[in-house]
């Protein structure tokens, strides 16, 4: 495959080239209530072309390695027809050259668990949740693993054979009443080890008495708090509202973005770090190359409080002096490869959750993630779980708390950082350009913010 791939990107008449081939196998089971709604596993297999020619690309898909001359001469084409109509400059940065083969090096492979184990484990934990209280109405559970080898291979000489796992599940006991539905949730994820499925049952009990706390809740008063977010939602709120903003495209395209964006600029205290890295291997936002074919590194993207780095591939590098920092990505063989997150995480500070709570005279303790958007920098957030904080200790719950604010102006609030770093994979994935799940992580410890407006009752 080496040398075929290679022989025929010589033929490629570009000023770059790259060919991606990709053989998954996805494992999904679902159930809702006490319905299995889907135990399956299938075989997907395709690749792309991408031609760069006179300042444009062209790009294909295909499904049979028989096509693939033909569609690389396709797609070489179609990128001279628009670049000689348009004419424009367009350059990648220089990366170093690879030729690599990364096996699969992983503790427990779900592949390896047959998919009738895989119903059995999730039906007990469905049916745990369904049978733990008359107040459970119904639930959500779901699973899925992939198995995947991506070939990959450009003009520049690079070449990556590589094999990795991507699991995720999510079991959801939830509790319907005249006000609404209310839910807890055991999530996880995986790079590496289906062992994070396993021994779930105390986790599930604990998700099936949240639920039915959260739905006996008063809704919170709305105003202005000190708010401390848990790990699971602080690493949410810095992918969601800082991150994107951080990825490079997002920044050369929107001049606006450029004007807020500029490196030196300081967007927050000075014991404010974070990063996005590839490099951690087990979490789903593992990366060692990215689909460009460049190593992948820690980022950071804020240091000590000021703007020091942006998400980038060949392309935005190039397009703005930069270098390119592994975040090129695709989610699959259908797309071409755009800026993306990996891990995004805030670090460290040193503060103990107790000593945050001091001082507070009421507050709010928000934990993990219920939903959430952004638009530029504007940013809305709904917490899984609420609590007030009163004179300084954890008090009654609280629900329907929803956090609103200005991302630039809320970084600027954080006034301490815990030491409790914490990452917690899910289910989930980012979406960015009709490319919806990518696998990503997001870490952080316990944060506190000063004056963050609460909607609620």
């Amino acid at each position: 495959m080496k040398n075929y791939l290679k022989d025929l990107l010589k033929k490629a008449d570009s000023e770059y080239a790259e060919i991606r081939i990709e053989k998954t196998i996805t494992t999904r089971v679902t159930y809702a209530g006490r319905d299995l709604e889907d135990s399956s596993q299938n075989v997907s297999f395709g690749g792309n072309a991408r031609a760069l020619v006179k300042g444009a690309w062209g790009f294909t898909t295909f499904n049979s390695l028989d096509e693939l001359e033909s569609k690389m001469m396709d797609v070489v084409s179609h990128a001279r027809h628009i670049g000689t109509r348009r004419n424009e400059k367009l350059k990648l940065a220089d990366v170093p050259v690879v030729n690599v083969e990364i096996p699969l090096d992983i503790r427990n492979d779900p592949s390896g668990v047959s998919l009738s184990k895989k119903v059995d484990i999730i039906g007990a934990y469905n049916s745990l949740a369904l049978n733990q209280d008359k107040q459970i109405t119904t639930t959500s559970a779901s699973y899925f693993d992939r198995k995947r080898k991506i070939t990959y291979a450009n003009t520049d000489g690079t070449y990556i054979s590589r094999e990795s796992i991507d699991l995720g599940f999510g079991i959801m006991p939830i509790v319907r009443t005249a006000e609404g539905a209310f839910f807890g949730w055991v999530t996880g994820g995986s790079s590496d080890d289906f062992n994070v499925v396993l021994n779930l049952e105390d986790q599930i009990i604990k998700a099936c008495n949240d639920s039915i706390g959260i739905s006996k809740a008063a809704p919170v008063k709305a105003g202005t708090y000190t708010v401390i977010l848990d790990p699971l939602l602080a690493g949410v709120f810095i992918h969601e509202a800082f991150g994107h903003l951080s990825e490079g495209d997002n920044v050369y395209e929107d001049p606006n973005l450029q004007k807020i964006m500029v490196l030196g600029r300081e967007f927050g205290p000075k014991h404010l770090n974070v990063a996005d890295t590839g490099l951690d291997k087990g979490l789903r936002g593992y990366l060692p190359y990215d689909d460009e074919g460049v190593a992948t590194e820690r980022t950071y993207l804020i240091k000590e409080g000021k703007l020091v780095g942006r998400l980038h591939s060949r392309e935005t590098a190039a397009k703005m002096g930069e270098r390119p920092t592994g975040n090129a990505r695709a989610i699959n063989f259908q797309f071409p490869p755009i800026p993306r997150m990996r891990n995004t995480v805030i670090e460290e500070g040193g503060v103990p959750f107790d000593e945050m709570l001091k001082g507070i005279k009421e507050g709010i303790y928000c934990i993990n993630a219920r939903g959430g958007e952004t638009n530029g920098e504007l940013f809305t957030f709904t917490p899984a779980d609420a609590f007030m904080i009163r004179d300084g200790k954890l008090a009654e719950r609280v629900r329907d708390v929803i956090l609103t604010g200005n991302v630039f102006q809320t970084l600027k609030n954080i006034d301490m950082i815990g030491d409790d770093y914490k990452v917690k994979d899910g289910p989930g994935g980012c979406g960015k350009g009709a490319q919806f799940p990518l696998p990503t992580s997001e870490g952080s410890p316990h944060i506190r913010i000063q004056n963050v407006v609460v909607g609620g009752k």
